[in-house]
């Protein structure tokens, strides 16, 4: 019996964790170079573009550690160390303490739950994009020619165009069009409850840390760094560069 060709790609596009996990397709979107349709799909509490809320630069949590306070309302050590710093660098007018305190401030990220056409056999999968991005989806919601883009028989696919970067320090871009016809989910109007219930579960898409996790990440990465000139070779370690820094990660992590 020869070797298994397919199951010897998808072994390597484990190994380098693309589309694929042990047991099935990623629950990730992620955008191949050029265009791509997908289609928002209905969430049952009515809201498929979900707010979650990031610290990033912070130890070794690169894909960010979610911030206590602004998804579960409880104490967030990272956002009262970082308010502290602003003000102290305002008073003192201390640039380096305010250039680590704002790479440390909370971000905002959105993921709604889609599916890509042409491979809608893998069921639902997780879109994460930024705030342009948001904007976009909510005018076309808000606007009376599109309306509910998610309806089961009468909603609107989007088509996604991404571009990789063409030289060092440039970054992905991506932009979204929608359909002018409507179309429904699936031909398959039964394949519909299957595909629905098998929405991953947003809530466990990132590790919760509770206040005390969080304490003990920030007091390690700040361990011995107590005085000015430590705080400022801090800023090297967090990457000071602030937005465009973790932005680029954040593409990176979610473009492949």
């Amino acid at each position: 019996m020869g070797i298994d060709m397919e199951l010897m790609r998808r072994k390597l596009a484990n190994l380098r964790g693309e589309g694929r996990g042990a047991d099935g397709p990623s629950h990730w979107f992620k955008p191949d170079e050029g265009d791509t349709d997908i289609r928002i799909i209905p969430t049952s509490d009515g809201d498929p573009l979900k707010e979650m809320f990031f610290h990033y630069n912070v130890g070794e949590h690169k894909g960010g550690v979610l911030c206590p306070k602004r998804n579960f309302g409880e104490r967030c050590p990272i956002c009262d160390f970082a308010s502290q710093l602003w003000r102290e660098g305002s008073d003192n007018n201390d640039e380096e303490s305010k250039k680590l305190a704002k790479s440390l401030f909370v971000r905002t990220r959105y993921f709604s739950p889609v599916i890509v056409r042409g491979r809608e056999d893998e069921g639902a999968k997780i879109y994460g994009y930024g705030k342009q991005a948001y904007e976009l989806l909510l005018g076309y919601i808000l606007d009376p020619e599109y309306g509910d883009i998610t309806d089961l028989q009468e909603g609107t696919d989007i088509t996604l165009t991404y571009t990789k970067p063409n030289k060092p320090g440039a970054y992905p871009q991506t932009s979204l069009k929608m359909r002018r016809n409507t179309s429904p989910l699936l031909e398959d109007a039964e394949s519909i409850p299957a595909l629905l219930d098998g929405i991953p579960e947003f809530d466990g898409l990132f590790e919760r840390l509770s206040p005390e996790q969080v304490d003990a990440i920030l007091d390690e990465q700040l361990a011995g760094d107590s005085s000015a000139e430590s705080r400022s070779s801090e800023v090297s370690v967090y990457g000071a560069n602030g937005k465009n820094e973790v932005d680029r990660a954040f593409d990176e992590l979610m473009s492949g």
